[in-house]
């Protein structure tokens, strides 16, 4: 197949999740593939940095265990994600209160084991372990008629098939929200804060179908990190492929259908090119490629002389009490985060970087203590880290071009790490195509991306 003249038979520019998501399918159907990265390292966003012995994050997008490519993904098979506890905690009216816990999620399980049947074995411990408790106690969040209420919507919701789910009519978030019987203050004491972690769109006027594909997410899975920081999914995925497939520190200058010219490489010719890189990237490298709005991000990481809350719990702020959407103790979540004795908390502002003065004191109103001693180790801003997703969304944006280019990516499909994964299997499925080839596992007729 690979031609003398060629250097491989496709040239994946991007060594984000979707890059390398769709070199495993080339590869595994046997085509030869090169991916070249503009940076040192692969990952893109999903970047790990590490100072001290702490491991941090630089975007805090959060995992569900319900994500279908991260057990269809080759390579995954041994990825450890680190659940949070069943549902969330939410500061409400000056204290914290836990929220609907979703049934199905003991039942489901993350994947922690090195198989199949270690998956089902975690699973079934995770179910049978007794819940860590915070060292406060938290009442429920609202009445029984409406935790009873809101198990009801969430219940259907994750029965729903995705075909008649995608098929609602479409409107921004909130506004289905508010229009669905719920009672208002449902809405805006659990779903608009849990809606503005999980789309990092604290307007919430995301497109209603994607809204309902993150919280069908959330009552078929639990919320989770990668165990050892975000850069454990692509490095994971970078190690399944064959040696020598990536090449980072290539910047690539043009494409073409048949080559890719890079900064200080030279010319690398091929029989089709798949542009895997963000939105703004592939957009200067094909012009005319519509480039999607973003939401910010900034991540902060503290340290403190102890863990301010004994559960592996999110924390969201539905009084708005200041600039932080979410905060964790992530070293109770994923003890390899941080050094022994030393708690890691991981907050995140849907926006630019705050006064730390804010942080600190809306911090003490969330956990209940001071933060006096706390110590701040890393500030984390990107004002690109999620493409929007406004009403009308199309979770199954084309990726074949034309014969012989491609573009995959979260831009592609929806604003999330499933998202990645799924559009470069659906890259990778089209080059397949155009060479006449099968793909190892036909690709699913509804999109999956949740």
């Amino acid at each position: 197949m690979l031609e003398p003249s060629h250097h491989a038979d496709v040239i994946i520019v991007g060594a984000g999740v979707a890059g390398l998501s769709a070199a495993l399918q080339l590869t595994g159907a046997g085509v030869s593939t090169l991916v070249v990265e503009a940076a040192p390292d692969v990952g893109g966003r999903m970047a790990t940095e590490q100072i001290d012995g702490f491991r941090l994050d630089r975007i805090g997008q959060l995992l569900s265990t319900s994500y279908p490519e991260l057990r269809r993904t080759p390579g995954l098979d041994t990825l450890e994600l680190r659940p949070f506890s069943p549902g969330v905690l939410v500061h409400n009216e000056g204290r914290l209160q836990r929220s609907w816990e979703p049934r199905s999620s003991l039942r489901l399980g993350p994947r922690t084991g090195r198989s199949a049947r270690g998956a089902l074995t975690a699973a079934r411990a995770l179910a049978s372990a007794p819940r860590v408790r915070s060292r406060r106690s938290c009442p429920p969040l609202g009445g029984a008629l409406d935790q009873a209420r809101l198990g009801a919507a969430f219940a259907r919701l994750a029965a729903t098939p995705l075909d008649r789910l995608l098929a609602r009519p479409e409107q921004a978030s909130l506004d289905a929200l508010l229009s669905r019987g719920l009672p208002s203050r449902t809405v805006e004491t659990f779903l608009r804060p849990l809606l503005s972690a999980l789309l990092c769109d604290p307007s919430l006027t995301t497109s209603s179908r994607c809204a309902d594909l993150a919280l069908r997410g959330y009552a078929r899975g639990r919320l989770s990190v990668p165990a050892g920081g975000a850069q454990t999914l692509p490095r994971l995925l970078a190690s399944a492929l064959p040696p020598g497939t990536i090449r980072t520190g290539v910047k690539a200058v043009d494409i073409s259908t048949t080559s890719v010219r890079t900064a200080g490489h030279g010319e690398l010719t091929c029989r089709g090119v798949v542009l895997a890189t963000g939105a703004r990237q592939a957009a200067e490298l094909l012009p005319g490629l519509r480039m999607p709005d973003f939401h910010p991000l900034t991540v902060l990481h503290h340290t403190a002389p102890h863990s301010p809350l004994a559960e592996p719990a999110l924390i969201l702020d539905a009084d708005g009490s200041g600039p932080i959407a979410h905060t964790a103790v992530l070293s109770e979540v994923d003890p390899s985060r941080a050094p022994a004795g030393r708690p890691l908390i991981t907050s995140v502002v849907l926006g630019p970087p705050p006064p730390e003065s804010e942080v600190r004191a809306q911090l003490a109103r969330l956990y209940g203590t001071s933060t006096a001693s706390w110590d701040l180790l890393a500030v984390h801003h990107d004002p690109e880290a999620v493409p929007t997703m406004p009403a009308p969304h199309d979770v199954r944006r084309p990726v074949r071009l034309l014969a012989g280019l491609y573009v995959c990516g979260d831009h592609r499909d929806t604003s999330t790490v499933q998202g990645a994964l799924f559009s470069g299997r659906r890259a990778a499925h089209a080059v397949l195509h155009d060479f006449g080839l099968a793909p190892v596992a036909a690709e699913e007729a509804t999109p999956v991306a949740a």
